[in-house]
């Protein structure tokens, strides 16, 4: 394929749930018949480095993918610390080059490719690079994903702002984890951050319970009945799919 299509799935912080809200978008899509490829190009807190983490595995497993693990997560490694930490305990390196070739390869296969980052931008890798980087590296539209409690206005703004200013173009943000019953703060939070995040919001998905799939199954089904669906679709450059929503 000639074209670029995919997103670039980042947090505002640790815990937001990027993992399930990025395999329940490439469930949702593989659904619908979208050949999706997906991309975890760094994950920490491996047990069995010889095969996928839970969420690289989480991931190949919504997308129904048969990618190898090097090319789904290139780097793994044991200790749950910032990848350049969790690197220099394995006397190891991270290099870039690695990650754009496995997506590239990625992009070829596939149709659409989902790559979920390692906490926020502002995450370092190695040396002077941070996550922010290989994001424009990449050159995928980010997709923001925050929560909807006391802070995520500052911590997603500050995530957007950080974007724009690094030309790292938006795809949009999702708030994650909304309570079934919010409080003020929660409540108030999507319309207050539309107002100012200069960004747009492409849903707003509820708290689960469960195992990691019953969750990602759950949050798919939802992702297909939001009334936000049609512009997340329009900013991922899936047009063709808003007429088969659903």
């Amino acid at each position: 394929m000639n074209s670029k299509a995919g997103v670039f799935v980042t947090g505002t912080d640790t815990g937001v749930g990027k993992t399930m809200v990025t395999a329940a978008i490439a469930l949702y899509l593989r659904e619908r018949g979208v050949n999706v490829g997906v991309m975890k190009p760094i994950e920490t807190g491996v047990t069995d480095t010889a095969r996928l983490g839970e969420d690289g595995d989480l991931l190949q497993w919504a997308a129904g993918t048969t990618d190898a693990p090097e090319l789904i997560t290139p780097y793994r490694f044991k200790a749950p610390l910032a990848p350049s930490v969790a690197a220099k305990k394995e006397e190891r390196t991270i290099d870039i080059s690695v990650i754009l070739t496995a997506a590239e390869t990625l992009r070829q296969r596939h149709e659409f490719l989902l790559i979920e980052g390692a906490g926020g931008l502002m995450v370092p890798l190695a040396g002077g690079l941070l996550l922010a980087d290989l994001a424009r590296q990449l050159a995928y539209p980010l997709l923001v994903v925050a929560r909807p409690d006391l802070g995520t206005i500052n911590h997603t703004l500050l995530t957007t702002f950080a974007a724009q200013g690094m030309n790292i173009p938006l795809a949009g943000f999702m708030i994650n984890n909304m309570p079934k019953n919010p409080d003020e703060v929660c409540a108030s939070a999507p319309k207050a951050l539309v107002t100012l995040a200069s960004a747009d919001l492409l849903g707003v998905l509820t708290h689960q319970n469960g195992s990691p799939r019953d969750i990602v199954t759950a949050l798919a089904r939802e992702i297909s009945g939001i009334n936000t669906l049609p512009w997340m679709l329009m900013n991922f450059g899936l047009r063709h799919l808003i007429q088969k929503q659903g």
